[in-house]
């Protein structure tokens, strides 16, 4: 017998679900101190080698690509590198007694970090696989799919070279943490750093405890890396799960009342969505029935989906608020990259039709031969990715 909710499923009130995600959301705090405290703990040659398997750019788009592919969420990705780039930049420190220049240092992961926004696409274009088998509407869920990824991989074929040219990024991710006086976190007596840092202490002293290894093990290391992943991948699924039960209805309704209004609002419901329930493929994935139905247009569904792209930011600004200056940098550059996308590409008409005029194209092609889903999904997600960390690394 059924319980009395929709779908056979138990009814959790939306206060209890906002707990249970306060509750996530220090378990993730928690991973994320320590991710960094366990790379903080690596020697010097072991940190120096992990930062050289990295500084090769486009070797570390890919990576960031594959890495969330793997993981289907830019925000874990994001979120570990945020971390790890906070616990490297403290181990350099100690060795170099505090001399670490912060843009120099970040410099390696900003591709990386292009990579993910490319990742994390697959999930709409696996989404839109549910219409294969209906050819008018595969097409429109197909194209809306791929303008996605096709945003992203021109933003990331723009400013990447603008990045290893200028230092645009870093310069200005480091110019934010030093203007707003956040060089050093959330060191201020923070209740929630205190807090963060006693759950870290506590599973840290379990893990040694129970296996009897020193910090600077490998084994030590790896478990404790394993562990945080871990946690961070089930913090996020959950987090998203609980805000999209709290947020359900509210999702399409907002949806609908932007899709006759100017593209800024789709930008600011893209974001605000996204923000709400952590997840820039929920948002996207949303869109792609109402594609595929003809609900919506692609020119009206575009702007949400690149406000999606800056509302997903948000987890690697909270993941810094564990983190110190380096993390933080990581979390800003994030931001910029995104917003720099959007100002490149969306005032534009004909600019901002590019990625709408290839995925229609590409649509085309898909609904009449279905092998040409196999080999963009796999060429762009999978095998480019691998190809570049075997050639470039």
């Amino acid at each position: 017998m059924q319980s009395p909710a929709k779908n056979g499923t138990r009814h959790v009130s939306p206060a209890i679900r906002g707990v249970l995600v306060l509750a996530l959301l220090y378990v993730f705090l928690i991973s994320i101190q320590m991710l960094g405290g366990t790379f903080k703990d690596l020697g010097k040659d072991q940190a120096n080698a992990l930062i050289g398997q990295i500084s090769n750019p486009f070797a570390a788009l890919a990576v960031g690509i594959l890495a969330t592919v793997l993981v289907q969420s830019s925000s874990v990705t994001t979120a570990t590198i945020v971390s790890a780039v906070a616990g490297l930049m403290a181990t350099q420190g100690a060795e170099k007694g505090g001399e670490v220049d912060l843009a120099t240092f970040i410099a390696p992961f900003i591709p990386m970090v292009m990579g993910a926004n490319i990742g994390t696409t697959i999930t709409n274009t696996l989404v839109s696989m549910g219409h294969v088998t209906r050819s008018t509407e595969f097409k429109r869920a197909f194209a809306g799919a791929t303008m996605h990824d096709f945003f992203n991989l021109m933003t990331v074929t723009i400013m990447l070279p603008i990045e290893m040219a200028t230092g645009f990024l870093t310069k200005g991710a480091v110019w934010l943490v030093e203007t707003l006086h956040l060089g050093g976190g959330v060191e201020f007596n923070s209740p929630v750093k205190t807090a963060v840092k006693a759950g870290y202490k506590q599973i840290k002293g379990t893990v040694e405890g129970l296996t009897g290894m020193e910090k600077t093990d490998t084994m030590f290391v790896t478990v404790m890396v394993i562990i945080a992943i871990a946690l961070i991948f089930v913090c996020l699924i959950y987090i998203t799960k609980n805000m999209k039960a709290i947020m359900a209805g509210r999702l399409e309704i907002a949806i609908n009342r932007a899709l006759e209004k100017s593209g800024l609002l789709g930008i600011l419901i893209g974001i605000v969505v996204t923000v709400s329930v952590q997840s820039s493929s929920i948002t996207t994935s949303i869109l792609i029935p109402m594609f595929g139905a003809g609900l919506l247009t692609l020119e009206n569904g575009f702007p949400i989906c690149l406000g999606a792209n800056v509302g997903t930011t948000v987890t690697a600004l909270l993941a810094a608020v564990a983190a110190g200056p380096a993390g933080l940098a990581i979390a800003f550059v994030h931001l910029l990259f995104n917003i720099t996308g959007i100002l490149l590409v969306f005032p534009f008409p004909s600019v901002r039709r590019i990625p709408i005029r290839l995925a229609e194209g590409l649509a085309e092609k898909a609904s009449r031969g279905k092998w040409w889903i196999l080999l963009y999904v796999g060429g762009v997600f999978v095998v480019t990715p691998l190809l570049g960390i075997l050639i470039f690394n």
